[in-house]
């Protein structure tokens, strides 16, 4: 009996909660043009008033709470490791690419490594000195050795879809890294010669 009222919690988003299920009806929200504050995946006033707008305007009792009924009104789903849906500039197929090279880079890796890998890649897009695109930085010849050793085909990680979500919602363990690497496979020279930020697991996160 417990376990399906706790099933039934997880998916209801009040004032307080945090995380990529808040995100998503921060996004949904602002697409609606009901919600104008910071995407930040953080359930403070502002979410719950547009929330408050939207149940109103749905006929769904107005308290405030993101409950299953308002969740499916905005076409939200209350898995965790539900892929789709974008988050600000970056579309699901974004999303999906970046926690497949993410799963791939940093398998095994902490959990907080793997949010840093996701920022390092996000970093670059912001980087002059990259391409300014999610896809031509994962794809620039050489970036990513996943890509030539078939890593990249391998199951993606359920964690490596909320690190990408974490790390595109602001959170960056790298301290704005644009590299990194495994000094116990890494054959680059070059790359040993750029300053270390900080070490997260078996990766130097440099810039």
């Amino acid at each position: 009996m417990l376990a399906h009222t706790n099933r039934s919690a997880e998916t209801l988003s009040k004032v307080g909660s945090q995380g990529s299920e808040v995100t998503k009806i921060q996004t949904k929200l602002q697409d609606l043009g009901i919600y104008s504050a910071k995407i930040d995946g953080v359930y403070g006033s502002a979410t719950k008033s547009a929330v408050v707008t939207f149940q109103k305007q749905q006929g769904i009792t107005a308290d405030g709470i993101a409950g299953t009924q308002t969740l499916k009104a905005l076409g939200i789903t209350g898995s965790s490791s539900d892929s789709t849906g974008g988050i600000g500039k970056y579309s699901s197929n974004d999303i999906k690419l970046l926690a497949t090279i993410v799963s791939a880079e940093a398998r095994g890796e902490p959990y907080e490594g793997q949010v840093a890998v996701a920022a390092v890649i996000l970093n670059r897009v912001e980087h002059p000195s990259f391409p300014n695109t999610l896809a031509g930085v994962i794809y620039q010849p050489g970036a990513f050795s996943c890509l030539t050793d078939g890593g990249v085909n391998a199951e993606v990680a359920d964690s490596a879809y909320k690190a990408v979500r974490d790390a595109i919602n602001g959170w960056d363990p790298s301290g704005g890294a644009v590299y990194y690497y495994n000094p116990a496979k890494s054959t680059s020279k070059w790359i040993f010669s750029r300053p270390v930020i900080t070490v997260i697991g078996n990766h130097r996160f440099c810039s």
